[in-house]
């Protein structure tokens, strides 16, 4: 700011020496020697100004734009969650594809579990003092999240906090994840702070250091991830019981048994 009100001054009086330099058939010739020596030396320092200033800085704030995205895609996820998981079975809720896979349930309960999580990180990378390097340590990791996370790219173990052993029931379910999520989206509905500038170090080396809006945006990322995993469940489960395994298994599904498939 302060190098642009110094360029600004300088071109004005920068102009104000041109428009009173005297005409070269005049006699004035140590105003005109003064003058021209002026004028050299207000285009030099422009010059040094204008090489001098530094590249545009990242802003620190998030865009209209990426807040409007954040928000849809907690929009969407929201929707396609509840869409997965209504209409499952008491069984089906339990059933799963091998013995050490998850079942539906245990999927949902992850995804809740995350979300607190996740939203956590955001609380703490804002609790922490701003870093000074956060566009360098960052950068690009907004594009990795995008791509990584909902695709299913890359397989991870879930670390402890997050892997499910409650045994949750859908009710309990939704409405937890009801009450995480309207502090969510309030957050990132009303945050008028510097989200990037603060981070925290992603347990996982992959993604290394994230900042704050990074970790904002992988809660509905990471629910899109598994909202897939839950309906590719419920298909599984709809296979076994239209009979593409033996007879004697059928039941199995419906039932809430575990079965390994082919």
């Amino acid at each position: 700011m302060q190098i642009r009100r110094l360029v600004i001054t300088g071109l004005l009086v920068l102009a104000s020496l041109q428009a009173a330099d005297p005409k070269p058939d005049t006699h004035n010739h140590a105003a005109a020697t003064t003058t021209f020596i002026l004028i050299g030396i207000m285009k030099s320092l422009l010059c040094l100004a204008v090489l001098s200033a530094p590249l545009r800085a990242a802003v620190p704030h998030i865009s209209s734009e990426e807040r409007t995205q954040v928000l849809k895609w907690l929009d969407e996820s929201h929707k396609e969650f509840f869409a997965a998981i209504d209409g499952v079975s008491d069984a089906q809720w339990k059933w799963k594809p091998a013995p050490e896979r998850w079942s539906v349930g245990e999927t949902a309960e992850h995804i809740v579990l995350a979300e607190a999580l996740l939203f956590g990180f955001v609380r703490r990378a804002m609790a922490a003092p701003p870093n000074p390097a956060w566009e360098e340590q960052t950068k690009g990791k907004t594009e990795l999240l995008i791509w990584i996370i909902p695709s299913r790219q890359g397989k991870a173990v879930a670390p402890e906090p997050i892997v499910p052993h409650e045994g949750l029931t859908r009710a309990q379910v939704k409405e937890r994840f009801e009450k995480q999520r309207l502090d969510i989206v309030n957050f990132a509905r009303g945050t008028g702070l510097a989200l990037k500038e603060h981070t925290v170090v992603h347990p996982f080396p992959t993604f290394g250091t994230l900042n704050a809006y990074q970790w904002l945006i992988y809660v509905p990322l990471h629910t899109i991830r598994h909202d897939e995993q839950i309906v590719s469940l419920r298909q599984a489960c709809s296979e076994v019981t239209k009979g593409r395994m033996a007879v004697p298994i059928q039941s199995m599904c419906a039932s809430g048994l575990n079965v390994t498939r082919p």
